[in-house]
Formats: C-alpha cells, structure tokens, sequence
C-alpha cells in the first residue's frame, strides 16, 4: 500500500493550524522520546524487545510477554491516579493520559521491534504513533494531506514520505490523542468515589491497552526472514 498526498486544505483540522501546535509538538516529542527510545529509568523500545527475546524460547512469546506486562502496568495506573476521585481528577487524569500513551508507545514499538521493524527508521516511528489511534487512522491519514488503503499503518514503512510529511502526520496523531483526553475524562465520572474511581480506571486503561495491543500486533505482521529484534548502530 502507498500513502499519497491530498489537496493541502485537508491537511490539518483548524484548531492545530491556529494555536495549539506547540502543544501538539511536545506531547509526540515525549512519546517518541519516552515511549520509543527510553528516557531516565524508561529502558527504550529496543532494550525491553531485547530484554523479553532472552527470557522467551520465540519472537511471539517475547511479544506476548511485552503484552502482558505493560496491560498490567496500564492497569496499576489507571487504579492509582483514580483514587483521589474528583479532588483530584484535574491533575491526575492529564498526568495519566500522558503516562498511559508513553506506556502504549513503548508497548508497540516494542512489538514492532520483536516482529522484525526497525524502531529508528522515521516511517516505522510514525507508524507506531499511528496505531494508537486505532481505527480512526484513515480519519487521522486525511487530516495529514495522506490517502491511503488497506494496511494503513504497516503501509508506512518502506515508504519515502519527506520529513515535512511525517511531521504533518505525527501533528494530526497528536492532535487525535489529545482530543481523547476529554473522552477519557467523560468515562470516568465514577472517579467521584475514590475507590470506584480507582477501580474504573484501572479497568478502562486495561481495555484500551489490550485493545491497542490486538490492534499493533495485527499492523505490524512478521516480516519474513527476520530474526526477530532489529538492531542498528545508530539513528
């Protein structure tokens, strides 16, 4: 599959276009830089692919591995910043939308790194961010100025986007992912009772962590002859 331009006037939704990029520029800069190539005690995507390939026999069991433990870790933080409920919502729940996207990213890239994608590579970058937002890629794909079919966010890579295209495309994923943070606040109006609130975000973070987990291991199918881990000796 191969992403093509589109007329500039689809390119970005107009609230990123008139003031909110700065923002949007810094939450992808932390997935990328957290989520993908590891910051302070974050090991990076490739040292936890790495990690989990020596404790398993295959490449799969190593993916299933990263699965399990980073569904868990979406869970304990959904249950810890839902305990203060409202008193605490106003800070609790952008810090943990925050900290559940860098989870997710470093989870798919991890998976993408074991199925045999190189995690440095810009393409398959932004082809890690893409798959967060799910099934509203095409949605996301359009409002970057890029059209494409099947196979949307695997499409990415191989492909010879210029610099100014990928950065396009990871503005409107940021600007998805943002948008989700007022979703998420909605969803968790039992966070009035601490306990519950606990309880109901622990369980909403769990669901959506699996579900970009079924959905990133889908994306990015093993790539024939490779080993597993992709290692490189720089960006």
């Amino acid at each position: 599959m191969s992403l093509r331009r589109t007329d500039d006037r689809d390119r970005l939704p107009e609230p990123v276009a008139r003031g909110d990029e700065g923002v949007v520029g810094r939450l992808v800069q932390v997935l990328l830089d957290a989520g993908i190539d590891g910051l302070g005690p974050l090991k990076s995507a490739r040292e936890l692919a790495d990690l989990a390939a020596q404790d398993t026999r295959t490449p799969e069991g190593a993916v299933k591995k990263v699965v399990r433990s980073h569904v868990v870790k979406g869970g304990v933080g959904g249950f810890v910043t839902g305990m203060g409920g409202f008193l605490t919502m106003p800070v609790a729940l952008p810090a943990n939308v925050l900290e559940f996207y860098v989870v997710a990213t470093r989870m798919v890239a991890g998976i993408a790194a074991l199925r045999g994608y190189d995690v440095d590579d810009p393409q398959v970058r932004s082809a890690v961010l893409l798959t967060l937002v799910g099934s509203e890629a095409d949605e996301v794909l359009a409002r970057a100025g890029l059209t494409g079919g099947s196979g949307k966010v695997v499409g990415l890579v191989g492909q010879q986007l210029p610099p100014a295209a990928l950065l396009m495309l990871n503005k409107a994923i940021g600007f998805k992912l943002l948008r989700g943070v007022g979703e998420k606040a909605f969803a968790r109006l039992g966070r009035a009772i601490p306990l519950a609130g606990g309880v109901l975000g622990g369980g909403i973070d769990v669901w959506m962590m699996k579900r970009i987990a079924d959905h990133a291991m889908g994306e990015f199918p093993p790539r024939v002859g490779s080993p597993g881990v992709v290692r490189s000796t720089g960006h």
